[in-house]
């Protein structure tokens, strides 16, 4: 590998033209191949095989109508005032002609359904009220009949006293006869009334009965309306008032262009005196990738390429590159946006770590030609030896963040995997523009990217023999460079090894136990991170999401930012007349959870096996409470025995993802730590230097983690930083930093153990090999490691709190690894292990394949000197 990218390097400085436009011919197929094939992004997030996903798929077979997407418009006055007559009627004829847009399916008049609320509501009460006043008629009418019955049974007995007097009395038997038939005729108007009586009672007591029926009914519609006393669409002080627009289309599925014509459709003719705002399903779009915090982020990358380099040519030349090397990897993975699905933070990875990596992969080939160069090297020949050696150190690198990266994949989350691609792609981009694009340029430049003094002095060695008393001065300088490092680092001069002494014993320790306990010390909050996705709180206060949430949350209830879809599976055979006793019962076990707010019916399917119901938390979608209800629903046995219940909605939909990622993390750290782990076995031909550069990553990321829960979830710096509503962390966000921050720490371990290594064998100490290859990497891992966390800190500014947050744990986590434990823990641990360090058993030792990641070889083999 090193003499094939010596080849390629020194084919690139002397073919410098035909490598720059053989590169802007790439970029110009790689543009039309966008331009062709850039469908959208989407920014939504979905895991498949979810509890939330299997009851959308249900939805979709049994209530298509509430499988879809959904938003919410909310509008408020600009006083605080209640709508008035005319801005209801504005609001409703915008309501009235949104149903046309794209893809939406209905779009809810607030007024409309509010007042249907109210009417029902009013018509319990007026139910109530006319079964009370039948109840009463019918009690007054059973009094009657009982005061009747009262009647005839004592007529009955005035009448068989009669006709027990008539048969005793000694009368004629024609008399006696004739009243008797009297008396027949008596008692069959007595069993006349009788009957008449028992038909009324009967009529009544049917009418009671149905009475009662009816007032059954009626409670139970009552109090299953009564569970939705919390939900409303327009506020109790008429200022706010909520549209929901329902789409057609799965929010993934669903398009930007059909989201903006929603929002253009209600701002497009405003409402005078109200403001209007959307939730992040209607507004949050593709977050802006570049912006003023990027290009500062920029900026102190130049300025640190300038004091390093100590040339604003060599300073332009890896900007460039990785402009362009970002400018392929972003063009070239969105081409293919119109055949796969991809969400909005997708070509974002890709552009952090294109800008990153781009710029320090150039930095350190270039950084060995201006040594190689500094020390009297041909042009040409010196920049295939940097290409063959520091190049080949930037394959190998590069190489380990893109197996990071593509592991992503492992997780079996597809946007996740996607971004991991998209990222491992725009790093793959920058190795190959790193070691054949720097080259061309570095050949066009020649000595150029020194400064004057530096050539000076490059001409006054040519004039070395001629000139005995230069020599002199040359080798006065090189004392100087022992005696005056930074003067060194400057002029070019080189110290030699001798000025070099190992730390002492004692300070390597109290290094030691002050890194690892200044790492464990910041790790401490990770102990409580949540894992979440940003709601509509997270964002910029000034963004129309923000307005939404909190406008809503303060008229209606921080729950009603959370709304939960649940799904009850009927009994087969569910006739009309028991769907709502069946709602009911359903009902009452949902509103009997702990944070349940309100729950109200909202669907039943035409074949009655499926009923829909909508739960309002009394928390927000981010809220602990809120985490816990949707586990407790999922954990409700069947009501009834047999009818199954499922959960989904946004909130749900969102715990799911969370805890599916926090699920996939410790497999993909195990797996990408144990590959790389073996990597760094064959690189460093030890076991223990591969466990402590393992062993100080850990400690580095769970700082990380730490300090981002301190920031996002805890509020600390949230006013410097721009968190001005604390949450849980980005879900994938611990999972996207192991994988970046591994790759890049095993980039400062290889640049400063390979040195370590090579100085130990070519016979120094091993205390003495860690000072001398400390000292040869740290200055340019120093500054590679200040330009990664500057551009990373670039996205902090960013108003999207995805970007803001990836921004941060990034930067924070180079911080940690390259400064903390790569050039405090690392060394002080080699120096106490000596030559234990590169202790490797024999055995091992001959079945592992030399790997020269240092092209030590290769320069044997082309000396660059004169």
């Amino acid at each position: 590998m090193a003499e094939l990218l010596h080849r390629l390097g020194t084919f690139a400085a002397r073919r410098a033209w035909t490598v720059i436009v053989a590169w802007a011919v790439i970029l110009g197929v790689v543009g039309g191949g966008f331009a062709v094939g850039f469908g959208g992004l989407s920014s939504s997030f979905d895991i498949p095989g979810t509890a939330s996903g299997d009851v959308i798929a249900e939805l979709q077979d049994e209530l298509p109508d509430f499988s879809g997407a959904s938003g919410a418009v909310v509008f408020r006055t600009s006083d605080g005032s209640a709508l008035t007559d005319t801005q209801k009627a504005d609001i409703t004829g915008l309501v009235d002609s949104a149903g046309d847009l794209p893809d939406v399916a209905r779009v809810t008049d607030p007024f409309a359904t509010q007042a249907q609320l109210d009417t029902q509501r009013q018509q319990v009460v007026d139910g109530r009220q006319q079964l009370a006043d039948a109840r009463a008629q019918s009690e007054a009418g059973q009094a009657q009949l009982d005061a009747g019955a009262a009647q005839l049974d004592q007529a009955q007995q005035q009448l068989d006293a009669g006709r027990a007097q008539l048969e005793a009395a000694p009368l004629p038997d024609a008399q006696k006869q004739s009243q008797l038939d009297a008396l027949d005729a008596q008692q069959a108007q007595l069993d006349q009334q009788r009957v008449a009586l028992e038909q009324q009672q009967t009529q009544l007591t049917d009418g009671l009965d149905q009475i009662s029926a009816q007032e059954t009914q009626l409670a139970d519609g009552a109090e299953l309306l009564s569970f939705a006393d919390a939900i409303r669409l327009v506020s109790d002080d008429g200022s706010t008032a909520i549209v929901n627009v329902s789409f057609d289309q799965p929010r993934l599925e669903l398009s930007e262009a059909s989201k903006e014509a929603v929002v253009d459709h209600f701002t497009a003719d405003p409402v005078d005196g109200v403001d209007v705002a959307f939730n992040t399903e209607i507004s949050q779009g593709v977050p802006e990738i570049l912006g003023v915090g990027e290009a500062i982020g920029v900026a102190v990358a130049a300025i640190v390429l300038i004091v390093v380099l100590g040339s604003l040519l060599a300073a332009s030349f890896p900007i460039v590159t990785a402009l362009v090397g970002v400018a392929i990897g972003a063009m070239a993975t969105l081409s293919f946006s119109g055949v796969v699905q991809m969400a909005s933070v997708t070509p974002i990875l890709g552009v952090m770590l294109g800008l990153a990596v781009g710029i320090d992969y150039a930095l350190f080939i270039l950084y060995r030609h201006r040594r190689q160069l500094l020390q009297g090297a041909d042009v040409v020949e010196s920049i295939g030896l940097a290409n063959g050696t520091a190049g080949n150190a930037v394959v190998f690198a590069g190489m380990t963040v893109i197996v990071a990266l593509l592991a992503l994949n492992i997780t079996g989350i597809p946007f996740l995997g996607l971004m991991g691609t998209a990222g491992a792609v725009s790093v793959f981009v920058a190795v190959l523009i790193a070691v054949s694009l720097t080259p061309a340029l570095l050949g066009l430049a020649g000595v150029r990217i020194l400064s004057r003094r530096s050539r000076a002095r490059i001409a006054a060695r040519n004039d070395d023999e001629e000139h005995p008393r230069r020599v002199a001065r040359a080798g006065a300088d090189d004392v100087d460079a022992v005696q005056h490092p930074r003067r060194a680092a400057r002029t070019g001069a080189v110290a030699t090894a001798t000025a070099v002494r190992p730390m002492s014993t004692l300070r390597a320790v109290v290094t030691m136990i002050v890194a690892v306990a200044a790492l464990l010390v910041v790790a401490v909050p990770a102990l409580s991170m949540r894992l979440g996705l940003p709601d509509g709180g997270s964002e910029a206060e000034d963004s129309t999401a923000y307005q939404a949430f909190t406008w809503t949350e303060d008229a209606f209830g921080a729950g009603a930012n959370a709304p939960l879809l649940i799904t009850a599976v009927l009994p087969d055979g569910t006739t009309d007349d028991e769907v709502q006793g069946l709602q009911l019962e359903v009902a009452r076990e949902l509103f009997a959870q702990d944070d349940v707010a309100a729950v109200a019916p909202v669907a039943v399917s035409d074949d009655r096996t499926l009923a829909a119901f909508q739960v309002i938390p009394r928390e927000g979608p981010n809220a602990v409470s809120t985490e816990q209800l949707v586990r407790d629903l999922r954990a409700i046995p069947p009501v009834d025995g047999d009818i199954d219940l499922g959960v989904a909605g946004a909130a749900a939909i969102n715990i799911d993802i969370s805890e599916g990622l926090a699920d996939v993390l410790p497999i993909y750290l195990v797996v990408v730590v144990g590959l790389s782990f073996l990597i760094m076995v064959m690189v460093f031909r030890s076991l223990l230097v591969p466990l402590i550069a393992t062993a100080g990553f850990v400690l580095s990321l769970f700082a990380t983690y730490g300090a981002v829960t301190a920031v996002f979830q805890w509020g600390w710096l949230g006013g410097l930083l721009g968190v001005h509503n604390p949450g849980p962390i980005l879900s994938f966000l611990p999972v996207i930093l192991v994988g970046i921050l591994f790759g890049l720490a095993m980039d400062y371990q290889l640049f400063l153990a390979t040195g370590m290594r090579e100085a130990w064998a070519h016979g120094a100490s091993p205390r003495l090999a860690v000072a001398q290859g400390f000292r040869a990497g740290r200055t340019v891992v120093a500054a590679a490691a200040i330009i990664m966390i500057a551009v990373f800190s670039g996205f902090i500014a960013s108003d999207s709190v995805i970007i803001k947050s990836m921004g941060l744990g990034l930067a924070l986590g180079v911080l940690f690894d390259a400064f903390v434990v790569r050039m405090l823990l690392m060394p002080a641990i080699m120096h106490v292990l000596g030559g234990s360090a590169w202790w490797l058993p024999r055995w091992l030792d001959r079945i592992i394949p030399n790997v020269d990641v240092e092209g030590s070889a290769l320069e044997r083999r082309h000396p660059a000197h004169h």
